[in-house]
């Protein structure tokens, strides 16, 4: 743990001292954005912050790969994520200068997917009727998908200072918590990529978090969402893969064998909320005849800010609800149901408490309207 705990420092604090001068160089290069109507911030703001990302686990990487637990991390696996990362901060930094159209991102996200199966990462089962092993093409088809759903996941909730990048650290967080205490309680290696690649993104989001805290210097932009989505994807397929399904046919029915299929249930149960809201767009635009990749003001963080929170506060609580759906998820894996049961009603209190002045401004304005109604 400490070495794991070491290479998230590291990657934060490069973060953290790394983006000032990538902020200097988007600028520079034109790489930003100016205010639209949609947006909540109103200067001028460069993007280019998964530059910084890449660059600050590229040398964490590069450093930690000596160390005698972590170092064992590093195989084909690694290699991969890694290549595959690059190529999508890449192409996302080129979006975020030039603005690249739909079918272009895709068809890059996909290529990251591809480069990702080539080095061996790839969804090899699904807990159907028991076990189930999948055909190689159908795994191959069903990893690029998912890598795709995952990043345009994050990408869609990157809409308000500092949101993503919580967000993101939570679930990272969270699954790498899920990761390292499977291999603890099953005695798995507890040097594997998920969990090598969960930490890094900890780290990551922590050094980022304060140029992009409302008022933000930086936006991570599609290259930093990006990428922070392939590696939560990538994390969540190399996990499946340490699973032994011959275990966990063998072991059904008791509490060890419940954790075992949450290796694919937990990226979906994590990314609730940017699942959620990517969901509620796509719907939501397709029903007013829109194409589902065109912007609006209708996502959740608008919706909470309209009530009356202050961009701060609306972080705050979305980070409240993701935590809401990925700590009590890691915990009912290892505790008994109960215990996950109060972890749940803590986080829902703390979330409400967020919420609480917001809706009793918005009661106190609907009383005041009543109220010039009936004098009226």
């Amino acid at each position: 743990m400490r070495e794991y705990l070491l290479t998230a420092t590291l990657a934060a604090t490069l973060c953290f001292l790394i983006t000032p001068w990538v902020r200097l160089v988007a600028m520079k290069a034109g790489a930003f954005v100016d205010p639209r109507s949609r947006d909540i911030h109103t200067v001028i703001t460069p993007r280019w912050g998964g530059l910084s990302m890449w660059l600050a686990m590229s040398i964490t990487l590069l450093t930690v790969s000596h160390l005698p637990l972590v170092g064992k991390s590093f195989g084909r696996e690694a290699t991969g994520i890694f290549l595959a990362g690059t190529f999508i901060m890449a192409m996302g930094a080129l979006d975020d200068r030039y603005d690249l159209d739909a079918v272009t991102k895709f068809a890059g996200q996909a290529l990251a997917g591809g480069i990702l199966l080539l080095h061996g990462v790839q969804i090899l089962w699904l807990p159907i009727n028991g076990i189930l092993i999948l055909p190689p093409n159908i795994g191959q088809l069903l990893t690029v998908v998912f890598v795709m759903v995952v990043i345009n996941a994050i990408n869609f909730v990157d809409g308000l200072d500092g949101l993503a990048t919580g967000i993101v650290a939570i679930c990272a967080l969270s699954f790498f918590g899920f990761s390292y205490l499977l291999a603890v309680v099953n005695g798995f290696s507890r040097a594997g990529a998920p969990s090598l690649i969960t930490a890094v993104v900890v780290g990551m989001c922590v050094g980022f978090l304060p140029h992009n805290f409302p008022p933000a210097k930086i936006f991570m932009g599609d290259s930093g969402a990006m990428l922070l989505g392939l590696l939560l994807s990538a994390a969540a397929i190399t996990l499946t893969g340490q699973i032994d399904t011959n275990a966990i046919t063998n072991q059904a029915g008791n509490q060890s064998a419940t954790s075992t299929f949450l290796p694919i249930l937990l990226p979906f149960t994590i990314l609730a909320i940017p699942l959620l809201d990517l969901g509620m767009a796509i719907v939501r635009r397709l029903k007013a005849g829109r194409s589902p990749f065109t912007a609006d003001r209708e996502h959740l963080h608008h919706r909470l800010i309209d009530m009356g929170n202050s961009h701060r506060r609306t972080a705050a609580i979305l980070y409240s609800w993701t935590a809401l759906f990925a700590i009590p998820t890691v915990v009912a894996a290892f505790e008994p149901l109960w215990v996950a049961g109060l972890v749940a009603l803590a986080i829902l209190g703390f979330s409400l408490a967020l919420l609480r002045p917001a809706l009793s401004g918005n009661r106190n304005r609907r009383s005041g309207d009543k109220k010039v109604l009936s004098e009226a």
